[in-house]
């Protein structure tokens, strides 16, 4: 293979690699990224294994899929092919039931229509941790120079096999809740799968009861139309609270493009937080666990986590953004649960991996075990947390800003934000600045896409805005 003067710089980020389609997401640099993970495989043992490749509802995801295929297969590796748009999760549990050494999920998750992605995952199905990251882009170097070839012989290539991911995921779902009561509850839910992978799950998972459920936004569509990009945060949500205070439906649940993320909004329409969810659900299990394990979560997560673990006696433990640091923490410390402020979250006894359509199911299951509607759970949780006022801005972020804003996130030292006094910073992913009184701001760069992130919790929306005024000031962003 000649080496290509032309090939762009392809870098792994806070989840795989992520990239506008047709200028740096190409067909070669899919085969590039499918080749590299192969010759890992084969360097780390898990050759024999094979390899899951799934994909989402995306532009192209099943044909870029398939190239991934192909290149595993040159490389002597049998691949495990979806056979349709799956969820996310649905690929990483693939990989725990067939024993897979590797997984290779096409989807850009929330981002933007025109991007697409390359996720990685590990055999334990989780996000690639950091050290198998580093050793696939050591060989992604040395397969785009040209240095890094398939072998040639040895019986190549090997089988690409078609199957189903989701029969066998919706039957491990069933199994992880009280489907039974869930069905029973005689609940009106109204599910939004914003056009990506995660359509049909829960309905299927959820029919055959008293309950009703009823799918938005089902069909697959590469274009995402009524919202900026398949994230279930509340600006993309309209529709779905609407159809909720139309229904007089209970609950509403929202999954991102390929189904690893939750967003909620409740039996007014209202949106619920991210980090209100993660709470509640963080509440939902430590109450249900015969053992005092704790939660995992990123630094961004509420502090509301911290005084409701305080007070149920379970330890927090934090680690940067990315699941690929939450999933081992999660393991390492045999949590319940593990979160991330963008809505992702993991449960013990299934995958150390972000899983939406089980979040919801355990959403629900805190619904009928308490017989509580989500604003009377929001309401009881404050009442143990105090109140709490969170906001995430995403600010474009520009090359020529790069030196400056960098600078910033590893020097700046406030001595308040918002008229609360900076009491210690943590900077193991951009910073966190913890203030008086148990609020925070943070402050970081995107991995998937060329952002700067600012986050804060507050008490109060007064407050909360002034912290984020005066970050914005700190790091001239």
């Amino acid at each position: 293979m000649a080496a290509r003067t032309d090939q762009p710089v392809i870098r792994f980020g806070t989840d795989g690699w992520r990239a506008i389609v047709a200028e740096d997401y190409t067909f070669a640099n899919v085969r590039s990224c499918a080749a590299a993970l192969a010759a890992y495989m084969h360097d780390a043992g898990l050759a024999a294994d094979g390899a899951v490749v799934g994909f989402d509802t995306r532009f192209a995801s099943d044909r870029f899929a398939a190239a991934v295929a192909d290149t595993v297969a040159l490389w002597g590796i049998d691949a495990y092919l979806f056979d349709r748009p799956a969820p996310t999760p649905a690929g990483s549990y693939a990989i725990k039931t067939l024993g897979a050494g590797a997984g290779a999920i096409i989807t850009a998750s929330h981002n933007p229509p025109e991007w697409n992605g390359f996720k990685v995952k590990s055999n334990a199905g989780g996000s690639a941790p950091p050290a198998m990251v580093e050793e696939i882009e050591k060989r992604l170097a040395h397969v785009v120079s040209g240095e890094l070839n398939a072998p040639t012989a040895g019986g190549l290539p090997a089988r690409i096999t078609t199957f189903d991911p989701v029969g066998q995921y919706a039957e491990r779902l069933a199994e992880l809740v009280d489907v039974a009561s869930l069905r029973d509850a005689g609940l009106s839910i109204v599910v939004d799968a914003m056009h990506g992978a995660g359509a049909g799950v829960l309905p299927r998972v959820l029919a055959g009861g008293s309950t009703k459920v009823v799918e938005i936004r089902s069909e697959a569509n590469p274009a995402f139309p009524g919202m900026a990009q398949p994230e279930p945060v509340e600006a993309n949500l309209e529709q779905l609270s609407r159809e909720v205070r139309e229904r007089g439906a209970d609950v509403g649940l929202a999954l991102d493009g390929d189904a690893d993320r939750l967003g909620v909004v409740d039996e007014s329409g209202v949106y619920m937080s991210t980090l209100e969810v993660f709470s509640l659900l963080a509440q939902r299990l430590i109450a249900r666990s015969a053992s005092s394990s704790g939660v995992a979560c990123t630094i961004t997560m509420s502090s509301m986590v911290d005084r409701l673990c305080e007070a149920l006696g379970v330890p927090v433990f934090r680690t940067p953004v990315g699941f690929k640091y939450v999933g081992p923490a999660m393991l390492d410390n045999d949590c319940v649960l593990g979160g991330e402020e963008s809505g992702g979250y993991a449960f013990r006894g299934h995958i150390p991996e972000r899983d939406g359509p089980l979040s919801g199911l355990v959403f629900l299951e805190a619904m009928v075990a308490s017989g509580k509607k989500p604003s009377h759970l929001l309401a009881e949780l404050h009442r143990l947390t105090g109140p709490h006022s969170f906001r995430r801005l995403d600010i474009d972020f520009t090359g020529d800003r790069s030196p400056v804003v960098r600078e910033a996130l590893a020097t700046a030292m406030p001595v308040s934000l918002g008229g609360l006094r900076v009491e210690s910073a943590d900077r193991r992913d951009g910073v966190k600045f913890h203030l008086s009184g148990g609020a925070w701001a943070a402050a970081r760069l995107s991995g998937t896409e060329p952002l700067v992130r600012l986050y804060a919790e507050a008490p109060n929306e007064q407050t909360l805005s002034a912290v984020l005024d005066d970050l914005r000031a700190t790091l001239g962003v």
